[in-house]
């Protein structure tokens, strides 16, 4: 199969499936009344939202997953192999692609797990710090250990090329990886929003992965891209579903599987700078408030909560955030395109 009808295959099924599952995972979220609960610490104007669906990310979840397996089927019954593509060192990309699905879904479980506590067990707070930290530790290990036995030590540094991380892939991995995962947690607080900066990011994949040749990280995408479409249809202003924990971390595995499939887990400070901001404001707002003791920067934290108590709606956030986001990514795309060594 051809690459371009191979990425066009993956977004039309990951749309569908997502879009179409709307109609009968919504109902059932509604029958087994898993709704979102609504903390006090949170905007008043969000207590509407009270009761709506959570774990809607089941939809995107099954639409990348489902996506990704009939292209890879298609494309295997005619003779090809999109996944390793033209690289260079396609037993690497199969391990980063394949190693990194595992790794979303174990996040996805942790997260499934603090939505299940919070809406079944009703305990607002769900997991403890400690406790999802302790998680988040144990497969950060096991991915970071799979690329290791791949190989996958190196990264692609722009102007220079591919560099041998040595002991620094120990160090560097964890900090991108629990950075990551929670960052885009953080994100997924205005309806709308996480999924579409996470569209933007995937799209942004797509063009990068053509550009370095790593086909199997743009199919990646393009399932992801289309799934987060069709799931947008359901969860745009105002949403009748949440994403909740278990779609947040899956998504946020994604875009360490992507980025590491591409070998520049850097890229995600510009394919994925709105998360970087929020991290950063959840973090400035914690240390000023501490060192200040009771001041705020923000009104709250994280970013996008202290522009609704600006007065800005949820649309616009998502507008202007978005489009953050695609400027991070047109120069990810630049730094790739003329950042090739010479």
């Amino acid at each position: 199969m051809g690459r371009l009808p191979a990425y066009i295959l993956a977004v039309v099924v990951g749309f569908s499936v997502s879009f179409g599952l709307g109609y009968v995972i919504i109902p059932w979220l509604h029958k087994m009344k898993f709704g979102q609960t609504i903390l006090d610490i949170g905007p008043s104007w969000h207590k509407n939202k009270q009761g709506t669906p959570t774990m809607g990310g089941i939809l995107f979840m099954l639409g990348v997953t489902l996506s990704m397996i009939l292209v890879l089927i298609t494309d295997f019954v005619m003779g090809g192999d999109i996944v390793a593509g033209d690289s260079l060192v396609p037993g690497n990309v199969r391990a980063k692609l394949y190693s990194g699905i595992i790794m979303a879904f174990a996040y996805a479980l942790i997260g499934f797990v603090d939505d299940y506590i919070k809406v079944v067990k009703k305990r607002n707070l769900g997991l403890t710090i400690f406790e999802k930290s302790i998680a988040q530790i144990l497969v950060m290990g096991g991915y970071l250990f799979s690329l290791h036995m791949a190989g996958a030590t190196y990264m692609f540094v722009p102007f220079v090329g591919n560099v041998d991380l040595g002991i620094f892939f120990w160090i560097l991995g964890p900090v991108v990886m629990y950075c990551t995962v929670n960052a885009v947690n953080f994100t997924d607080g205005v309806d709308g929003l996480c999924a579409s900066v996470t569209s933007v990011f995937a799209l942004s994949g797509i063009i990068i992965a053509v550009l370095r040749s790593v086909f199997g990280a743009g199919l990646f995408c393009s399932a992801l891209l289309g799934s987060l479409s069709g799931y947008l249809v359901w969860n745009r202003y105002p949403a009748k579903v949440m994403m909740g924990d278990t779609g947040s971390m899956f998504l946020g595995g994604l875009v360490i599987a992507v980025s590491y499939c591409l070998d520049m887990p850097w890229l995600i400070l510009l394919t994925g700078i709105v998360y970087v901001i929020e991290f950063a404001s959840d973090i400035i707002q914690i240390a000023y408030f501490k060192a200040t003791h009771g001041k705020r920067i923000f009104k709250m934290a994280p970013i996008h909560h202290h522009f609704e108590k600006c007065g800005w709606k949820e649309n616009k956030i998502v507008i202007v955030f978005s489009l953050v986001n695609i400027i991070g990514c047109v120069l990810a795309v630049l730094l790739v395109v003329f950042g090739q060594p010479q």
